[in-house]
């Protein structure tokens, strides 16, 4: 008998849900800042779909987070003057998912084609992807996110005004063995949820702040990993809001705690024996030659690429020394406080985790961004900076590993960039940057609390 993820065909697709008398199944797909898209189909529709593909109107990548058009900007591939048509979508058959919430229900994913595929993140990684084809490795990644989860709702935190929000549990406790075992069933809800939605969890715990749990979840080959790190982000506020809680990924929701990140452990293999490209045993930290060239990619093109990582206003608010953010374009071995950390092990475990991005960004872009870097180091031979030993916030750092301080500065940066040009295309790099220029647009035309407390009366 078939299953949702032993789909591998259209055939198999239609023969799941022939075999499941569905009338409807779910289909859906993420735009630029990640957050799904997507609607119930018919079976008759979702069958000729299968195999023509179908339209999705492309506003979703002509509109913000908050499903505001960009308007007055530089983004020319959607906008009232191309009428918001629709745009051409495949549907990916081995996607195929329970929706463990909606009896029988399945779950298939899609991206977008034709002209619409320069602009889509599912299409960039696989671009990306293919260059590391072609250079001879597979690649390897597991994501990693820490959000916080509230005793609250849609209605009761808007009702707040987002202030004053009740986390599930009080106080600083990492690691906590009487948090996990007091909420435990919350704990096994999402294992549970993990298995059922193919984003198996390796290790589930709670972080330094309240109500905060940080998540890893399972290395798996790079198209699959970003996939399930973009199923689980979205899933796990489905299953919070079916529970009256919510959980956010936002970068930074309190100036009282640390932020939020989203590491991403990365690791290459040879296509050919399937060795690691990484782990070289007659080497220090048993750094291969790759690998070291890997990471001074990634360290020279953090400057570049920082907003593909660090896609918000507020992401930017998470990066301050003593927060274990990183600040500068650096790296060491087994240092949490560095931006890449190098964890040195066996031929299997060797890899490099990527500890700038934020848990907002969209994981086929970030995941596509420091891939990118990476294997442009190796294609390069470029050599990275001296290692930091010790705490990285204390040590003054060479000007070329400094990262731009603002969103604004950080578009810009990759506007310019050359290199995410020739690897992303002039159009995604464009449509990109004009996006998070008006996402910074949004942030300076709104008066915060800050400014009224410090402001209204005095000045």
């Amino acid at each position: 008998m078939i299953n949702a993820r032993s789909v591998k065909t259209i055939e198999d697709a239609k023969r799941l849900i022939a075999g499941r008398e569905l009338t409807h199944v779910k289909v859906g797909l993420f735009d630029v800042d990640g957050v799904m898209r997507g609607k119930y189909m018919s079976r008759e529709k979702f069958f000729s779909s299968l195999d023509s593909g179908f339209a999705f109107c492309d506003v979703v990548l002509g509109w913000d987070s908050n499903d505001q058009l960009y308007e007055n900007t530089d983004v020319t591939f959607t906008g009232w003057h191309t009428g918001y048509p629709d745009a051409p979508v495949r549907i990916i058959p081995e996607s195929c998912r329970e929706v463990p919430f909606e009896d029988n229900m399945l779950l298939f994913l899609c991206e977008f084609e034709s002209n619409a595929a320069a602009i889509c993140p599912r299409n960039l990684l696989q671009r990306v992807l293919a260059r590391g084809d072609s250079l001879g490795f597979d690649v390897y990644a597991a994501f990693e996110y820490e959000f916080f989860l509230f005793n609250e709702t849609p209605d009761s935190a808007r009702a707040k005004g987002y202030r004053d929000l009740q986390p599930i549990t009080p106080g600083f406790f990492g690691y906590s063995m009487l948090r996990n075992s007091t909420h435990a069933e919350l704990y096994h809800e999402l294992i549970t949820l993990g298995e059922q939605m193919d984003f198996p969890l390796e290790g589930l715990h709670t972080e330094t702040g309240p109500g905060v749990i940080e998540a890893a979840i399972t290395v798996d080959n790079a198209k699959q990993a970003a996939d399930k790190a973009a199923l689980f982000k979205t899933f796990v506020k489905v299953w919070a809001q079916r529970r009256n809680m919510m959980a956010t990924f936002m970068a930074k929701w309190s100036n009282d705690y640390p932020g939020q990140s989203g590491h991403i452990h990365l690791s290459l293999r040879y296509k050919k024996g399937g060795t690691s490209a990484f782990h070289d045993a007659s080497q220090a930290m048993s750094m291969s030659k790759n690998q070291r060239h890997f990471i001074a990619g990634q360290q020279a093109l953090m400057p570049e690429f920082l907003v593909l990582f660090a896609q918000t206003v507020n992401a930017y608010s998470r990066m301050v020394p003593g927060f274990w953010a990183p600040t500068e374009a650096t790296w060491g071995c087994e240092n949490r406080t560095t931006a890449l950390r190098l964890i040195p092990g066996s031929e299997k475990s060797q890899r490099v985790e990527f500890r700038l991005g934020s848990a907002d960004a969209n994981p086929h872009i970030a995941l596509a961004a420091t891939l990118a870097s990476g294997l442009y180091g190796i294609e390069n031979e470029l050599e990275p900076l001296d290692p930091i030993i010790g705490n990285a916030y204390d040590q003054s750092q060479p000007t070329q590993v400094n990262l731009p301080a603002t969103i604004e500065q950080a578009a810009a940066a990759l506007r310019g960039s050359k290199v995410a040009r020739e690897w992303f295309g002039n159009e995604f790099v464009e449509h990109y940057a004009a996006s998070r220029e008006w996402e910074g647009r949004q942030f300076q035309q709104h008066v915060s609390d800050w400014e009224l407390q410090r402001y209204f009366e005095i000045i």
